[in-house]
């Protein structure tokens, strides 16, 4: 089956490595030049960059980035350009999938009237947790609703050529709140055990050692770590996009936007923390942050609440420098080796990290990673 993957991000391209191996002929579609020249040495299936080489495709997946704007609202700019480009090359009735994480009823409100009756539409919202090595697309449940049964068939059909398990759900709206509700959870956790370790400072206890003495119940408890805050695509996003929709069903969704609130100032309360560690003296101060993406070992940087320390730190007139291999360059900025410096800050803790320059140095060293064995004293 002649299959196009609209969008060659980690979704596309982790998307088009399953579907050939599969054995489905795959034509990938980018429009980012210097993302399209890096991969078309470095895949086993044809990436382009002209929309035209998807019109003899039987099935089209969208799989697109679906941000937030300047407001933190939904932007599906990205989705519509998609459609807008493949209206124009698709002659013949196929099956369109979308896989862009939104909000419910895009697939049937945004994306099928910009395409047109004449196809076939499906929703299977993307469910890839870059670096994780345990789980992955073929072993990772699959949602799949259709606008028709037979859209519904067909997707099923094509997911089960390269996924262990596929799950048909009654429509595209619940396979599409699925996704978005299964990251709000995260980031509402998430956002309760930051707040705790708010109060266990407060209180002059550990919050790990509490987190650690509750999961001893072997019921009614899941433990999250505190951290930094969120970051990648998911977690500070999708819940955006599930409170979006719920004011637009006129339901106020102040459980969510507060949990957004809590994990968004986290950055902001952990840099007054280190001002007072430091003594209340942070200007001037060199300090040095170990890993600026969003996840241990990956180099995505979108969302990273890493990031918006930096900024803070340096706000509060600190000498802010960064290491981080993976990431290597961002915005004008490269990465440092290790070095001695007043403070040095693991935010995300990639493997086989050195510290020892720090340890050498004597250099004051805390932890913000949720990572537990970093053997660096936590932070939060």
């Amino acid at each position: 089956m002649r299959v196009a993957i609209i969008g060659q991000g980690y979704v596309g391209k982790a998307l088009g490595l399953a579907a050939s191996s599969a054995g489905h002929q795959v034509i990938g579609i980018e429009n980012n030049s210097v993302k399209l020249k890096e991969l078309s040495s470095a895949l086993s299936y044809e990436v382009a960059g002209d929309y035209s080489k998807v019109s003899s495709s039987s099935i089209v997946v969208i799989a697109v980035p679906t941000p937030l704007d300047e407001k933190r609202e939904p932007d599906l700019s990205f989705i519509k350009s998609a459609c807008q480009s493949l209206k124009a090359v698709l002659d013949s009735p196929v099956l369109i999938i979308n896989e862009s994480t939104s909000f419910p009823g895009t697939l049937r409100n945004v994306i099928a009237p910009i395409l047109g009756s004449n196809h076939l539409y499906g929703s299977a919202p993307e469910r890839i947790d870059p670096a994780n090595e345990s789980w992955g697309i073929e072993n990772t449940p699959r949602l799949v609703s259709g606008l028709s049964d037979e859209a519904t068939t067909k997707a099923i059909e094509f997911y089960k050529s390269f996924c262990k398990e596929v799950i048909p759900v009654s429509s595209p709206e619940v396979a599409e709140a699925a996704k978005l509700f299964e990251n709000t959870f995260r980031q509402v956790n998430i956002a309760l055990v930051n707040e705790f370790a708010l109060i266990a400072e407060a209180l002059g206890i550990s919050t790990f050692e509490t987190i650690k003495a509750a999961s001893s119940k072997p019921y009614g408890f899941m433990p999250f770590m505190p951290s930094i805050g969120v970051g990648g695509h998911c977690i500070p996003v999708d819940p955006s996009y599930l409170s979006f929709a719920a004011r637009q069903a006129g339901v106020d969704a102040s459980f969510i936007d507060l949990a957004n609130k809590v994990n968004a100032l986290m950055p902001e309360y952990i840099a007054a923390r280190i001002a007072k560690l430091l003594g209340g003296k942070i200007s001037g101060k060199k300090i040095q942050i170990a890993g600026i993406s969003y996840k241990a070992d990956v180099s995505d940087t979108r969302e990273s609440p890493a990031l918006v320390l930096m900024a803070k730190l340096r706000e509060l007139g600190a000498d802010v420098s960064w290491h981080d291999e993976l990431v290597g360059a961002f915005n004008e900025e490269k990465s440092s080796k290790l070095e001695v410096v007043d403070l040095g800050i693991i935010a995300t803790a990639h493997s086989g990290v050195d510290y020892s320059p720090w340890k050498n140095s004597q250099s004051m060293i805390i932890d913000l990673s949720t990572t537990a064995n970093t053997g660096w004293q936590k932070f939060l």
